[in-house]
Formats: structure tokens, C-alpha cells, sequence
């Protein structure tokens, strides 16, 4: 008897091929059926506690810019607010820095060379602005105090 020339994992393959061509078929004719959905019907929502919804969401009235009220006090900036005094803490000439420790806050803040007005010493009390940086305070228009 002569063997015949498809085996059975061979048959096996051509069925499922087919019944995949079938079911994509199927698929295809389903969706031609149904009708698209239109642009509108896809938008969704979300509503002010975070949730999806179909509906959108109630017209609010515009804001005035002008009605805004700002709730902070506006403050004048005047030139001794920003002058504190200190103690001469360290400095080092020959690196040219320092740091100088604030009378109020007891701060050690950053003093450079280039911020004196005149030269100063360790133990010497002083009169500075302080402003902010990136590492944090430094003082600038460094002079004797009095």
C-alpha cells in the first residue's frame, strides 16, 4: 500500500486555517453591519470628581479678571528692612570667605570678598543685606557696624 502524501498535522494545519479565515470573515461582514459611530458619540467627559461621563459639562459663566481679589497685602519695601547686623564669625582673606552669624536669627550666613565694603575680621560686628542664593544665604554690602 502506498503511504499518503498529507500526514495528519498537515490536515490539522489547513483546518484551522480555514476556520481562522472563516471567523475573520464573520468579523469583517460584523462590522460592515454596524454602523460607525459618529464623533460626537466617542468624546467622553470627565466631570469635577474625576469621573468619565457621556454628558458634557454645564456652561460657566466667564470670570471677570477684574473681580479677582488677591488675598496678600502688598508690601512696601523699604531699605532698613532688609539690613541686618552680625559677628564676623571666621573669614579667610587669603580664600576670601567667610561667615557671618545674624544677631536675630542666629544664622550662619555666607559672606565672599567681592560683597565688602570695607575689610573685616574675625569678631568684628557688622551691618549686611542678606539675599537668597542657590546654596542659601549670602550677605552682600558688608561694613562696620556703627
Amino acid at each position: 500500500m502506498a503511504k499518503s502524501s498529507s500526514t495528519f498535522a498537515k490536515k490539522d494545519r489547513e483546518k484551522r486555517k480555514q476556520k481562522e479565515r472563516k471567523e475573520k470573515l464573520e468579523k469583517r461582514a460584523v462590522q460592515k453591519s454596524t454602523k460607525a459611530k459618529s464623533f460626537d458619540e466617542m468624546i467622553a467627559y470627565v466631570d469635577e470628581f474625576g469621573r468619565f461621563t457621556s454628558t458634557p459639562p454645564q456652561q460657566r459663566k466667564p470670570i471677570d479678571q477684574e473681580e479677582i481679589q488677591i488675598s496678600i497685602s502688598k508690601r512696601e519695601d523699604t531699605e532698613d528692612s532688609n539690613i541686618r547686623s552680625g559677628v564676623v564669625t571666621s573669614f579667610d582673606e587669603s580664600k576670601g570667605y567667610g561667615f557671618i552669624k545674624d544677631s536675630n536669627s542666629q544664622e550662619s550666613i555666607f559672606v565672599h570678598a567681592s560683597a565688602l565694603t570695607e575689610l573685616i575680621k574675625q569678631g568684628d560686628r557688622v551691618t549686611f543685606e542678606a539675599n537668597q542664593g542657590d546654596r542659601g544665604l549670602f550677605a552682600v554690602n558688608v561694613k562696620h557696624a556703627g
